[in-house]
């Protein structure tokens, strides 16, 4: 399993918008990724799914962890932290 993390940019943090791009992002990924709140890595979520990551909460500036196994997982964590740690 690989391990990102990342640190929210977007001033509304994971909500609405912000949360959609992401979710359309990590939707695109050929691997499946699972998303949580670095002070609470033990209440993760899909990626993929928008209610799951507007359920984080998760503010400006908060750290995330973004998690997945697979062949292109390293590529494809990279590409979801450059979604969220670029202002939207």
């Amino acid at each position: 399993m690989i391990e990102r993390t990342a640190v929210i940019a977007a001033a509304a943090g994971l909500h609405a918008r912000p949360a959609a791009a992401f979710a359309y992002a990590a939707a695109a990924q050929p691997v499946l990724v699972r998303i949580a709140r670095a002070a609470a890595p033990e209440h993760s979520v899909q990626a993929d799914s928008l209610l799951g990551v507007m359920s984080l909460d998760a503010a400006h500036g908060e750290e995330v962890v973004l998690r997945a196994h697979g062949a292109q997982a390293a590529q494809a964590l990279d590409e979801l932290v450059r979604v969220l740690e670029s202002p939207i």
